[in-house]
């Protein structure tokens, strides 16, 4: 009995040096979330009438899956570019026009996400309707994917003007034969936005805000709302007619990488 009581003893005292060890250790915690800066909020509750067709949480996009980072649909802005959002959209709200806002803050996991997708070539899942007629080596060069973007720093939307009352919005039923984004807006898919040339995130010089081959009424709705976004303080890409900026921006050098969330902008 003495030999085996020892043995107990032994064992009993391994394992209290086990229990002290791992109660030393440091717990492994998940890296919590950033949250946005005050400086940005959501843009509802600043607006509540700019509709909102957040296209990358979806799969709806050039890509064909939904995006990294984003969490929900939600437009987050700078609290100046929301406002002036605003501002805008109370004067096209009086000519029965409504804004609707495709994507605003854009973190910057979703542009690498970006990236990852435009350097794999065998990767052409939505180019029947995004990008027919670019050749996807290309997209780089082009201009039309980049490491950084603007959208990051927290005030750039990209958007559009649905005329008033708003059709429905319809889903986008996956699988179907895809259109080329510059075909005649009867046959594209069916966005209840005015017709601009082009649909959004359209690969394509026609997409140039001022490209002459657009006449007629399209060109008269890019004016529409380059003129009416411009005296609200927003510059355009001449690349992209959907594509505006607020200047000054209050953060012209930093790109943030907090998730598209409500939480990112809880309190604000």
């Amino acid at each position: 009995m003495t030999g085996l009581a020892s043995a107990f003893r032994v064992l009993a005292a391994a394992a209290a040096t086990l229990l002290a060890v791992t109660a030393a250790a440091p717990v492994a915690q998940a890296k919590p979330e950033p949250k946005a800066p005050d400086e940005f909020v959501a843009l509802r509750s600043v607006d509540p009438t700019i509709i909102q067709e957040m296209r990358y949480p979806t799969a709806h996009n050039f890509m064909g899956v939904p995006v990294d980072g984003y969490r929900r649909p939600l437009c987050i802005l700078t609290r100046p570019a929301a406002r002036a959002l605003h501002r805008a959209q109370t004067r096209f709200l009086k000519q029965g026009y409504s804004l609707k806002v495709y994507d605003c803050y854009r973190p910057q996991r979703a542009v690498d996400h970006f990236v990852r997708w435009a350097k794999d070539l065998d990767d052409e899942t939505m180019k029947g309707e995004f990008y027919p007629r670019v050749d996807k080596t290309r997209l780089f060069a082009d201009g039309y994917i980049a490491e950084k973007s603007g959208h990051s720093r927290g005030s750039t939307v990209d958007l559009t003007l649905v005329k008033l009352p708003a059709a429905p919005a319809l889903p986008f039923p996956p699988g179907q034969t895809p259109v080329p984004c510059y075909a005649p807006q009867a046959e594209r898919f069916p966005d209840n936005s005015v017709d601009m040339g082009t649909g959004f995130d359209c690969f394509d010089t026609l997409s140039h805000t001022d490209d002459p081959r657009i006449q007629g009424t399209q060109r008269a709705n890019r004016q529409f709302l380059k003129q009416t976004l411009t005296d609200a303080g927003f510059v355009n890409l001449a690349e992209e007619w959907w594509h505006y900026t607020f200047k000054p921006e209050l953060f012209p050098d930093t790109y943030f990488d907090f998730p598209v969330a409500r939480r990112s902008v809880a309190g604000h």
